[in-house]
């Protein structure tokens, strides 16, 4: 079997998109062989186009080792500019609606020649209801200290798509063993499905400094919904203005939250080639 197939990147984040639909694939399957840098193409992840009968198309997320996420805000940009180019997907009124594990998102793509350059993310209300990010805890958790890999950390804990545990410190975080704490935060008992775990640096109230460890993934570049949780998080915690650059190790994100409500996320989109793979 051939599958056509793009990749694509936006602040470093890349995801191989391809057309799922009539494809007999195990997607689960095929991704840890797709997404492998050294025998495959190489990337965080699939963005499989799929039918749909919430939106005009329908969006999967399969991590590299296999696992379905519910949502990505890189992703999901990425996602979109492969299907805009292709005319899989054609905006309306200036919009795209894209259906997700984590829902149905709204996108005001920029298009450029025909061509999506980037793209404002509605990424939906965050939630901090332990049931609802899932977790295992009677309350929610603001800054609440989790001792995991000999250390005490304060985590906000909550969903805005998928789930994010997200600690500040003062300390830069570009110093941090993520390596060494990241997979004990991954797997920690109260986390049922697994969390993403994001730590930040407040730069300015404007500007913040950010690493993310994914499931499924490890160490990123940058994350989509990661940086929309880490700015939420230090929102919450009255630590930063409604909208602030994200610097991560791949580039610079946008984060727009007022204190309630919807977040939205804003990023490039790049297409870096496309090609076959065969099976």
């Amino acid at each position: 079997m051939e599958i056509p197939f793009a990749k694509l990147q936006g602040a470093g984040n890349g995801y191989i998109a391809i057309d799922g639909r009539g494809l007999d694939c195990d997607w689960s399957a095929l991704a840890p062989k797709m997404t492998d840098p050294h025998f495959g193409i190489g990337s965080d992840g699939l963005a499989i186009l799929e039918d749909s009968d919430r939106a005009p198309v329908r969006m999967r997320i399969i991590n590299s080792d296999g696992s379905e996420s519910e949502m990505s805000g890189n992703g999901i940009r990425l996602f979109a500019k492969f299907a805009i180019d292709r005319g899989l997907l054609v905006p309306r009124d200036g919009t795209v609606e894209i259906e997700t594990g984590g829902g149905v998102r709204t996108l005001w793509p920029s298009v450029e020649d025909g061509c999506m350059v980037s793209a404002r993310v509605g990424m939906g209300a965050p939630t901090f209801v332990p049931g609802e990010i899932p977790m295992r805890a009677s309350a929610p958790w603001i800054e609440t200290p989790l001792d995991v890999a000999g250390r005490s950390l304060a985590v906000t804990c909550l969903a805005i798509g998928n789930p994010h545990a997200v600690a500040l410190f003062d300390e830069p975080v570009d110093d941090f063993p993520l390596h060494e704490v990241g997979p004990a935060v991954q797997n920690h008992p109260c986390f049922p499905n697994r969390v993403n775990f994001e730590i930040v640096n407040v730069l300015a109230p404007h500007t913040l400094r950010v690493r993310v460890f994914e499931r499924g993934e490890g160490e990123t570049f940058s994350s989509g919904t990661g940086s929309t949780a880490s700015m939420i998080a230090t929102r919450k915690l009255g630590r930063c203005a409604d909208e602030v650059a994200v610097e991560l190790r791949g580039g610079t994100l946008r984060v727009r939250w007022p204190g309630e409500g919807e977040a939205f996320l804003e990023g490039p989109a790049e297409e870096v080639f496309c090609g076959t793979y065969r099976v």
